[in-house]
């Protein structure tokens, strides 16, 4: 007898843009005769995970290969999207008690002792492997495709810029990047605004790395990385300006007070923090929805939380930061993380081999390179889509002094006009 569940899944291919062929379990093979891409399934439990368009639970039947792939990850996730059941990226307001439950769930994943194990779970992965698909420098965030034509490499160094210009760096101020990942943008600051940077992080292949370019770079006193959880930063005086990027996505919903507290604390009366990172697509956003945000939580970013722009905003005024300026960048991250998943598609093999390097057995390192090929794609997708977002959030400490700053009123370095931070 003919399992119920292939009916269905045959007409759900008869509407997808790509045409795909599924290996089923019994052997029978059934889509299109000339496929792009090919699914082979082990069992049936992953069929009617995909028949329910449980694309997240799919995922992570491929990591643990009861899932084969072949085909371009790009056509994958034009297959994706359409077997979504709804927009995965708006999910109903969850009421007080889902509020209570989410609150504990972000207490349990975000003490410190559990932030530094999550960070290095993610980051310390192997130097080697993020190197085979980011930039040179690489800048591990969101790239800032200011013309079109530009490539990767010159996307990240505009990004790196872009921020620098926001934040007004002038020779000599001190400047904090807060999660400095591999040093793109401290090291930048410093070589070309003159600054005196300090970074910190929680990963030891970033600050064991952004040292060595340090020493080489002869700017030792004038710059440094510090392996320090963000509350723990100890300074004798506070910085002219800060940068965070790529970093509060990691702090948890339920720290966001505790973050910008201390940020404003580090923040001398007058300066600017600039605040660059992932948002929620909906004012009710909690995760990806269809089993996405569990992949992720559970193969890529344990811990990772997302708040609506909105929500991050208000967090900011309540710890005393003025919102100067809000930049919405979301399809330059869409851009950004196809040209990662490009680079890491190209490099499979070699991929492998580094991974396996590093990790416990052949297994082990396979897990890791398709959970990473999933997320990469699938990420590019999501921002596509508008699931996700990416904002850049500009913020001033005001000074209460209403006769300082560049116009009356501004108690700050920002003039209250854009016209800077594009001459």
């Amino acid at each position: 007898m003919r399992n119920p569940l292939i009916p269905k899944i045959e007409a759900q291919l008869q509407g997808l843009p790509v045409p795909v062929a599924l290996q089923l379990p019994a052997g029978e093979r059934v889509g299109a005769h000339s496929a792009k891409v090919t699914l082979s399934f082990q069992d049936w439990s992953s069929l009617a995970t995909m028949a329910a368009g449980q694309i997240g639970r799919l995922a992570e039947d491929f990591v643990e290969s009861r899932v084969q792939l072949q085909g371009r990850m790009r056509d994958l996730m034009e297959v994706a999207a359409r077997l979504l059941p709804g927009h995965p990226g708006t999910q109903p307001a969850s009421g007080w008690w889902g509020g209570v439950l989410r609150r504990a769930k972000s207490l349990a994943a975000h003490s410190q002792a559990k932030d530094a194990e999550q960070i290095q779970f993610h980051y310390d992965v192997s130097d080697d492997f993020y190197a085979l698909w980011l930039d040179d420098k690489r800048v591990y965030s969101c790239a800032y495709f200011r013309d079109a034509d530009m490539t990767l490499a010159q996307a990240q160094e505009a990004k790196l810029d872009h921020i620098c210009r926001k934040l007004l760096l002038q020779p000599g101020e001190r400047f904090l990047d807060i999660g400095a990942g591999w040093g793109g943008l401290l090291l930048w600051a410093a070589e070309h605004y003159g600054v005196d940077a300090t970074g910190i992080t929680l990963s030891h292949n970033q600050h064991a790395h952004v040292n060595r370019e340090i020493a080489r770079r002869g700017l030792a006193g004038r710059v440094r990385m510090l392996l320090c959880d963000y509350r723990d930063l100890k300074v004798d005086q506070p910085f002219d300006k800060i940068a965070s990027v790529g970093m509060f996505e990691h702090v948890g919903r339920v720290n966001m007070p505790t973050y910008f507290g201390r940020i404003r604390e580090l923040l001398q009366p007058g300066g600017l923090v600039l605040n660059h990172g992932i948002t929620g697509s909906s004012v009710n956003y909690e995760q990806l929805g269809a089993g996405m945000g569990d992949f992720i939580e559970k193969y890529i970013f344990p811990g990772g939380e997302l708040l609506h722009v909105s929500h991050v905003l208000r967090e900011m005024a309540s710890a005393g930061l003025e919102m100067v300026d809000t930049e919405n960048l979301r399809p330059h991250y869409a851009r950004t993380l196809w040209a990662w998943s490009d680079a890491l598609e190209a490099r499979l093999d070699e991929a492998r081999r580094v991974l396996a390097a590093t990790a416990r057995d052949a297994g082990a390192a396979e897990r890791v390179l398709r959970a990473y090929r999933l997320y990469l794609a699938g990420s590019a997708m999501s921002f596509e889509h508008d699931w996700i977002s990416l904002h850049q959030m500009l913020a001033s400490r005001p000074s209460g002094r209403t006769h300082s700053g560049p116009m009356t009123g501004a108690q700050s370095a920002y003039p209250f006009n854009r016209g800077y931070m594009y001459r």
